[in-house]
């Protein structure tokens, strides 16, 4: 752990870390909700606040509210203390900060716009493509059977499209979260601790801190509620199931030599359908809580940001629920030529999105388990 003296810090890179590092000083002076989630226990750990430090505390932060209800100074208080606003922004300049490679970082000042745009590009070119390069016969017609997909585009040409725009976007995914790890104060090595490990994925999979000391979340008045974080779990387990089916398909193609579409009885189709169901009844309840959001602690400069997100997530569901009603049918290729576009367009803006969020705030909880582990072992 990173010990730190006043005094010793320097000059904050942006107004949004001094003012956070304002509210942290005044909450370490306070203390009244340290139980309330991760932020202010790991915050007591600390005397003076790098942007590191901030950036590590805003990306522990889950957004519930509960610090902001029930803080003894939050405005109209002079002390002006909205701890879930300011983190939200330092948190989203995070996001800029570390993106890879570093000509990106524009994109996050913009994403709404960016991310609308790619989309139609995706889709314009997909439609295109299909119009132009498939027979309108294997286009328009019935493909019920095994390989039905690769008569409207052959597979070659899919792997190497969403293969390529995959790996792209692991890689730099890859290198944004190691940039981030490394300025919060940690060694790359400390990625393998295993009891740290399996703090972290606990409490990234139960999404510990997304329930307010207890309470619930709150969205849209002052009474706690779960619904965001039953949303959030939609969400979240929705996009692991289309993963596992598009894996298991994987596996189908080149070991047991089977080729989609596959019965609706079938592994892949019940992940998928499953997954399919969780990212569009999922982020939809999201988008109806970020819009009744109560607008004091909501950073409603990176709405755009949220919302294009959230609704890609929605498409990439929606669109592949309606593939999966239509495949049987003539209407198949362009079905799957719209589903392939918005699965491709949310490929390419996964590294330069909200999307990162979830990467940054697994390695703020694992660092909150090491040092929880460091802490009682000296205690």
């Amino acid at each position: 752990m990173r010990a730190t003296e006043p005094g010793a810090i320097a000059p904050h890179a942006s107004e949004d870390h001094a003012e956070a590092d304002r509210l942290m000083t005044i909450c370490n002076s306070c203390r009244y909700c340290e139980g309330l989630c991760a932020v202010f226990p790991a915050m007591e750990m600390r005397r003076a606040f790098a942007d590191g430090d901030l950036d590590y505390l805003a990306n522990l932060c889950h957004g519930c509210g509960a610090c902001f209800y029930d803080c003894q100074f939050s405005p109209p208080h002079e002390f002006n203390v909205n701890v879930p606003l300011v983190l939200a922004r330092v948190r989203a300049r995070s996001y800029a900060s570390y993106a890879w490679p570093r000509a990106f970082r524009a994109v996050f000042a913009r994403n709404g716009l960016a991310v609308v745009l790619c989309l139609a590009l995706s889709v314009a070119a997909f439609l295109m493509g299909f119009a132009l390069l498939v027979d309108p016969a294997a286009l328009f017609g019935i493909h019920a059977g095994p390989g039905g997909f690769y008569e409207v585009m052959p597979h070659s040409v899919m792997v190497v499209l969403f293969g390529g725009a995959f790996l792209y976007a692991l890689l730099a995914l890859a290198f944004s979260a190691r940039r981030f790890w490394c300025d919060i104060g940690e060694k790359e090595r400390a990625l393998g601790n295993p009891p740290s490990l399996r703090q972290a994925i606990r409490d990234a999979l139960g999404l510990r801190y997304l329930e307010g000391g207890g309470v619930g979340c709150m969205n849209e008045e002052e009474r706690p509620t779960d619904r965001r974080r039953f949303y959030h779990h939609l969400t979240f387990y929705g996009f692991l199931a289309c993963f596992a089916a598009t894996s298991v398909a994987t596996l189908y193609h080149y070991v047991l030599e089977r080729e989609a579409p596959y019965p609706v009885y079938d592994l892949p189709v019940i992940l998928g359908m499953l997954g399919g169901l969780g990212l569009t009844f999922g982020p939809a309840g999201l988008l109806v809580a970020r819009w009744r959001r109560e607008p004091v602690i909501a950073d409603d400069e990176r709405f755009g940001m949220d919302v294009a997100f959230i609704a890609m997530l929605l498409l990439s569901g929606a669109t592949g629920l309606a593939l999966l009603a239509l495949r049987a049918t003539s209407l198949m290729g362009l079905a799957l030529a719209l589903h392939l576009a918005v699965v491709f367009a949310l490929f390419i803006t996964l590294p330069y999105g909200k999307f990162v969020h979830g990467i940054y705030r697994f390695l703020a909880l694992l660092r909150y388990a090491r040092e929880r582990r460091i802490l009682n072992r000296h205690a």
